[in-house]
């Protein structure tokens, strides 16, 4: 185990890191930064516990997101999970897919206020597994320890949370003019003008 002064020097250096994370996950810089200083509190506390070579930057994001959960989101108003709409998604799936085939290009085509909007607006349950593997960087198996759910679970939420994450992505390049804009149909609010996909059920 290392000694307590390197441990911190070493921690301390993600500070921004862990503040960035603490405005999306708080949405408010007070909040964030009590999150961080709880969270550093917390990790010094559990000094003893900390083995070398593990790594110390999944250990303190899972720090911040256990003392985000337990702590700060009893004070907001309980997030609301929302199904997406198929049909919608395989509409805007096509339009993104004829700007761009590969998600990371179509992500370039947005300013990074309209990227952190769209992740922002997603509920909580979508929004801190997206932050954690796109933003922050960490593999699936890191953030089902930080969460405290299954993998599969970290999949889904993520797969759900990007998907509604391109389509407010969609709404931006519709408002830019990137793409054209869906017209209403009488059925599904949307008509597109590639071959119709067959209903099911």
């Amino acid at each position: 185990m290392a000694d307590r002064d390197s441990f911190a020097k070493e921690a301390m250096q993600y500070a921004p890191q862990l503040y960035s994370a603490a405005m999306r996950m708080t949405r408010n810089s007070a909040d964030a930064e009590d999150l961080v200083q709880e969270t550093y509190l917390r990790g010094f506390r559990a000094f003893a516990s900390f083995e070398d070579g593990t790594n110390l930057r999944a250990w303190l994001f899972r720090i911040l997101t256990n003392t985000f959960i337990n702590s700060y989101r009893s004070k907001q108003r309980r997030p609301q999970e929302t199904e997406l709409d198929d049909v919608e998604d395989l509409y805007m799936y096509r339009r993104i897919g004829a700007l761009n085939s590969a998600e990371d290009q179509m992500f370039d085509l947005f300013t990074d206020d309209e990227v952190k909007q769209a992740l922002e607006d997603l509920p909580e349950s979508f929004r801190l597994p997206v932050l954690l593997a796109d933003v922050e960087g960490f593999a699936y198996k890191e953030i089902a320890e930080m969460l405290d759910i299954p993998i599969g679970t970290v999949m889904s939420r993520l797969h759900r949370g990007r998907k509604s994450m391109q389509r407010r992505l969609f709404d931006y390049a519709v408002a830019r003019g990137l793409t054209a804009p869906p017209t209403e149909g009488p059925e599904h609010g949307i008509i597109d003008a590639t071959p119709e996909v067959p209903a099911h059920g």
